[in-house]
């Protein structure tokens, strides 16, 4: 399949960032449609400005932006680079961010003294001429440190919702059943659905879906086709992955092939 962008898009422990540019000659950005995803998204203009529209609240012109989790909103970006850092909401880092940077509303700016060098780190890490992995993961997991300096805490749901969080991760391949993880750490399913609802605060289906898009991306970026992407993180075929995708995050799936 071929390039439609070129950066890098890396994964660690409950995060991802996608940090993309385009050529010169290559149009300009589209404006994505109003759509929502279960993360905290943090956006930086590596490159001139952008705008993160939202129903009720719109961050416009701006080099730093973030989207609390489930909201609607819709992007538009005003220069050649971006870098997306989406965050499992119900992490250490998800918690920290969701507490310090959504006070005043879902969707806000953020202060670019609050980001030191890293904007700057990340465009020469884009324009080097070999990327790898290792500069992109440092610089975001940087972003997070500045960003939720107290994530460090421990604030991890009870050890038996961490138990089927973990189980569920290690089974996407295959269907996960909050029913058949319940038994695992012997409790009744309708006990396991309110506990994990209440130390999470989301459904489980909801938060195998996030996972499997997670893995899926994971896949396809890495490399897998789409279909092999989609069957590898456990979606019944290519297509239903890609509705999906274009429905959390406003723009095809296929758009993410990077160099």
């Amino acid at each position: 399949m071929a390039t439609k962008a070129y950066g890098r898009m890396v994964f660690w422990e409950g995060a991802c960032l996608w940090v993309l540019g385009k050529q010169p000659d290559d149009p300009p950005y589209p404006k994505t449609s109003f759509h929502s995803h279960h993360a905290v998204q943090v956006t930086l203009a590596l490159e001139g400005t952008f705008t993160l529209e939202g129903r009720e609240r719109t961050a416009a012109g701006v080099v730093a932006a973030a989207v609390a989790p489930d909201v609607e909103h819709a992007f538009e970006a005003y220069g050649d680079a971006v870098a997306h850092l989406f965050v499992d909401p119900d992490g250490h880092a998800g918690r920290e961010l969701r507490r310090t940077l959504f006070v005043t509303g879902d969707v806000v700016p953020i202060a670019s003294g609050h980001l030191g060098q890293l904007r700057e780190q990340l465009h020469a890490a884009l324009q080097a001429r070999r990327r790898t992995h290792a500069p992109f993961i440092e610089h975001g997991r940087n972003l997070l440190a500045q960003l939720a300096p107290g994530s460090e805490r421990d604030e991890r749901p009870e050890v038996r919702v961490r138990k089927m969080l973990a189980l569920a991760a290690a089974r996407l391949e295959t269907p996960v059943s909050l029913e058949d993880l319940a038994r695992h750490v012997g409790l009744s399913p309708g006990r396991a659905r309110h506990l994990f609802v209440d130390q999470t605060g989301l459904p489980f289906r909801t938060y195998v879906l996030w996972l499997r898009l997670m893995r899926a991306v994971e896949l396809f970026s890495a490399g897998s086709s789409l279909t092999s992407a989609a069957h590898g993180a456990g979606f019944s075929d290519s297509s239903h992955f890609s509705r999906t995708f274009r429905r959390m995050f406003g723009i095809a799936a296929d758009s993410l092939r990077v160099s």
